[in-house]
């Protein structure tokens, strides 16, 4: 399979694949349009939503519902070089969530990575 990357103009690039078109810009202080999500935050909302699954197959391989889980991603930028030095994944489980896949460092969290 192939994911073609277009350039529709400006600071927009897009990747179609598998039938879907993905379009991302800059920020407009970044010289974009700001019309969609920056190419990296769509990169770190992948990983978000990439634990997201994990969830969902861990839920529903026990029937428990997922309705009322979210998960927050948290990531540390280094002040010289702006790069993401670390990544925390912390996801809250609603109140009944069955205390024996309760696990972790916090009241409400599954895991955290």
């Amino acid at each position: 399979m192939d994911m073609e990357i277009n350039f529709p103009g400006g600071k927009q690039v897009t990747s179609t694949y598998n039938g879907f078109t993905v379009a991302t810009d800059l920020p407009k202080n970044e010289g974009g349009d700001g019309s969609a999500p920056a190419p990296f935050d769509l990169f770190l909302a992948s990983i978000g939503t990439c634990a997201g699954v994990f969830v969902v197959f861990f839920c529903d391989s026990r029937k428990i519902p997922t309705v009322d889980i979210r998960i927050v991603l948290r990531f540390d930028r280094d002040k010289k070089s702006y790069l993401i030095k670390k990544i925390d994944i912390d996801i809250y489980l609603p109140p009944g969530f069955p205390d024996k896949y309760r696990k972790g460092g916090k009241i409400g969290t599954l895991f955290r990575c």
